[in-house]
């Protein structure tokens, strides 16, 4: 099926295909971005991942790595890799699922242990699949925790539902901090191994710690996973069904993507720039039509 695409949204994953530092991308002429919308579709991340377990062969059909992205205003797609949008979203809304929302949508309902309401969330950092995953953790009833470096980013979590908030920087025992505040029954690990242990100090005893980024190095010890029986979880996006099931929630809740700038397509680089600086508070979209 050929989509005339109408905008893009940039993910971390991008940053670091730019850069050269995603093993097994593809080299030279890549066609970059795996988040795209026109003609009222999306294209999957994984365009062979339809449900069920993800299997090596799925996750080599990933957009904008080893197979071309959607920074492009035309695109050939096999019709099992394209997807219906919520009819209240604009082209550069949508744009903003296939990666980021469905990886915090995988997080919270399509893993071993779901958020039930009530339960109490902690969000690390306010990139995409943190942002995504508080409006989702709101919608399913659930108590936010949110930390941030940045106090005005904290204002902003506030303002769009976080009941608490917390500066690291300031408080660098974060996980012991929260843990007296009652602790989380499930963590959005975006860092990685340099902020597990905090998170898993954070963690209430069965827990579930959702690890979706390797953004800070380090060692990870296994005792404190083993002794307070914690559920530590690779996240990697999700599948066509898990979509259908996101979708049908963003459409019942008439949930809106928060955006933070929208560039033209002819100042891609600069939305790079913008990306990788990260100043805003919301996703960056590049406005192909």
């Amino acid at each position: 099926m050929l989509v005339r695409l109408c905008a893009a949204s940039l993910n971390y994953r991008d940053l670091t295909v730019a850069r050269g530092r995603l093993p097994r991308a593809k080299a030279v002429d890549l066609v970059p971005l795996s988040d795209g919308a026109g003609d009222r579709v999306a294209g999957l991340f994984f365009q062979a991942w339809a449900g069920g377990a993800l299997s090596e062969r799925m996750a080599g059909s990933a957009l904008g790595g080893r197979v071309d992205g959607v920074l492009t205003e035309y695109r050939l797609f096999d019709e099992d890799g394209l997807i219906g949008l919520p009819d209240h979203l604009t082209f550069q809304e949508a744009a903003t699922l296939p990666c980021a929302a469905l990886t915090a949508w995988h997080a919270l309902f399509g893993g071993a242990r779901t958020l039930l309401p009530g339960q109490r969330v902690l969000l690390l950092g306010t990139g995409g699949v943190s942002l995504f995953a508080l409006q989702f953790a709101l919608m399913a009833g659930a108590h936010v925790i949110a930390t941030s470096s940045d106090d005005a980013k904290r204002i902003l979590m506030r303002e769009i539902g976080a009941q608490e908030t917390l500066n690291y920087r300031d408080q660098p025992d974060w996980g012991r901090v929260i843990a007296e505040q009652g602790g989380a029954d499930h963590v959005i690990e975006v860092g990685g191994a340099g902020t597990l242990p905090n998170s898993m100090e954070a963690c209430r005893f069965g827990g579930a710690i959702h690890l979706i980024g390797v953004l800070t190095g380090g060692q990870i010890d296994p005792t404190n996973i083993m002794r307070r029986n914690l559920l530590l979880e690779g996240v990697n996006v999700g599948s066509r069904a898990m979509f259908e099931a996101m979708n049908d929630a963003i459409t019942t809740h008439r949930l809106y993507p928060p955006i933070d700038r929208v560039f033209p397509f002819g100042e891609a680089r600069e939305a790079y720039r913008h990306f990788a600086g990260a100043r805003g508070i919301g996703k960056v979209v590049i406005d192909i039509s």
